[in-house]
């Protein structure tokens, strides 16, 4: 990995970002198949199963199967590793998973059989994810999409002058990346005075580079109620507090040779030469937010059950705050090379937002076979069309509203899980669970143009996950053992920049596929009583 331009930070010019882009939203609002062991044994395919702590968070109603109290803690060391062509990293780390209480009070009425409560903490995401890349050869390059963008705003050299403390709102309301690239060269006046070049053109050779590191969580903590209905309907109500804590490093450079540059600091002419320039932003998204949830299972026969639940949005108030950094050096042919270095610095900046995840909707049918075996399958519809953002005083942003509509789509879901008691004391588990991509077709294949929002004109998305899972259970008197393994693949696409159809006829920008793949042991212990 070419580490010259983060070595360099010739030029350091923080910029100011605002708020997030439908990319962003849709980061924030996915979930990953997380909870108790004998849960994510069977594949999270527990909408009509019921009876389990995690189950509770997904389907309400399943607390209505409980007979007795129950409490349990689960742990689980994630191992996980993300690879872009031969260029992979490794990471390993120790998660507490989920812990529960559920407490049932037995009435024996006529309809009314018992009454339960039940506390749990939850992580549901860890976004934890290190993956980086190259390309000997660019199809185009962020300075021609810089370049694109602003002449297709009409914004002239007097909108792109920054003031001495960098505030690109100075006198204009010019994209704040255009005033970056104005000020780092990246892009400079044409010879005919009309509009901006970027620095890529014909017989111009590249190379770039990009690395993305993730940290941080969502986490829950739910409470919920419920009870049966004379041995047939179980229901339940839930309400969950979330707190989301994000950081992210998105570094993007180039290096193009007989590129199309300044002849001096004072871009008086352009000329050609070599050029090295990169852009890190550093993010951290903090959030608190609440949903709620509601569920039934219905079991007309002890052979089978049937659940339906629904879980509304999760409310987010947001503070992201934020950093980004240029960097740059310039080789006129023939003349000493130049960078500016007055202006080196760092400056931390922060903004306040809402944010709405999507609505999601499950379905799920069980068999029950004897004492010895249940058969479960699951379906789930997640609406990330949907999803919203406003400012921190509850007004919409109804450009990223429509952007959400255009780029994205239902999800779907599809779980299947089993398992088979060897003995009073000992069960096998397995199940198997596929997401389908959120984002459109012809966003994934990068014909829709994207907008993003800031300085980091990169975005990522995941194409489709899977999960396989196994598992076993041992039980000796009112003490119980879970464990689970957990494969989860997923197959994502980096985007370095939207698609540069402004750009002198470029319409190109530059992907890499890469894909990441979790391995998760978890160990659950449990009490009922």
């Amino acid at each position: 990995m070419n580490k010259k331009f983060l070595a360099l930070l010739l030029c350091a010019t923080p910029f100011i970002m605002n708020a997030q882009a439908a990319f962003d939203v849709l980061n924030m609002s996915q979930t990953e198949l997380r909870g108790t062991s004998r849960f994510m044994a069977m594949g999270g395919a527990y909408t009509a199963v019921g009876g389990d702590i995690s189950a509770i968070n997904q389907n309400p109603g399943g607390i209505g199967i409980y007979r007795s109290s129950d409490v349990s803690l689960t742990m689980g060391l994630d191992i996980n590793s993300s690879k872009v062509g031969n260029t992979s990293y490794d990471k390993t780390r120790f998660n507490l998973n989920n812990v529960g209480y559920v407490g049932a009070l037995k009435l024996d009425g006529d309809v009314l059989k018992n009454f339960n409560w039940g506390f749990s903490f939850n992580r549901v995401k860890d976004f934890h994810r290190h993956y980086a890349g190259a390309w000997n050869g660019l199809n185009s390059s962020i300075t021609n999409y810089v370049a694109g963008l602003t002449n297709a705003g009409g914004w002239t050299e007097s909108d792109l002058h920054a003031s001495g403390s960098y505030d690109p709102y100075w006198n204009s309301n010019a994209p704040w990346i255009s005033v970056l690239g104005y000020d780092s060269y990246w892009i400079n006046p044409n010879k005919d005075g009309n509009g901006f070049q970027g620095l890529y053109g014909d017989g111009t050779g590249s190379y770039g580079e990009f690395e993305i590191d993730e940290k941080g969580h969502v986490d829950e903590y739910s409470l919920s109620l419920g009870g049966n209905l004379a041995n047939v309907l179980y229901w339940g109500l839930g309400v969950g507090l979330t707190d989301l804590d994000y950081k992210g490093y998105m570094y993007y450079g180039e290096s193009l040779s007989n590129a199309y540059i300044p002849a001096d600091a004072n871009a008086s002419a352009i000329t050609n030469g070599d050029a090295s320039y990169g852009l890190v932003n550093y993010l951290n998204t903090k959030g608190t937010g609440y949903n709620f949830k509601l569920g039934l299972i219905l079991k007309p026969v002890n052979e089978f059950r049937l659940g339906v639940a629904f879980h509304t949005p999760t409310y987010y108030d947001m503070r992201d705050i934020y950093s980004t950094v240029s960097d740059y050096e310039y080789s006129p042919n023939g003349k000493a090379s130049f960078s500016d270095g007055s202006h080196c610095g760092d400056e931390w900046n922060e903004y306040h937002y809402r944010i709405s995840t999507p609505w999601r909707f499950m379905v799920g049918a069980a068999g029950v076979i004897g004492k010895s075996a249940i058969i479960s399958a699951d379906y789930e519809y997640t609406g990330y069309n949907t999803m919203r953002i406003k400012d921190d005083r509850g007004n919409e942003d109804y450009n990223t509203t429509a952007d959400i509509k255009d780029y994205f789509k239902a999800g779907h879901r599809v779980s299947v899980g089993a398992e088979f008691k060897i003995s009073n004391n000992f069960a096998l588990r397995a199940g198997y669970s596929y997401l389908t991509s959120p984002v459109n077709k012809e966003v994934e294949d990068g014909v829709q143009p994207v907008n993003t929002v800031s300085t980091n004109p990169s975005y990522q998305f995941d194409r489709d996950t899977q999960y396989i899972t196994a598992g076993f259970g041992y039980k000796y008197k009112s003490f119980y053992l879970d464990m689970a393994y957990v494969h989860q693949n997923t197959k994502s696409t980096f985007n370095s920049f939207p698609t540069a159809i402004y750009t002198d006829g470029t319409d190109y920008n530059n992907m890499a596929d890469f894909e990441t793949n979790k391995n998760r042991v978890s160990l659950t212990l449990g009490f009922r009583f």
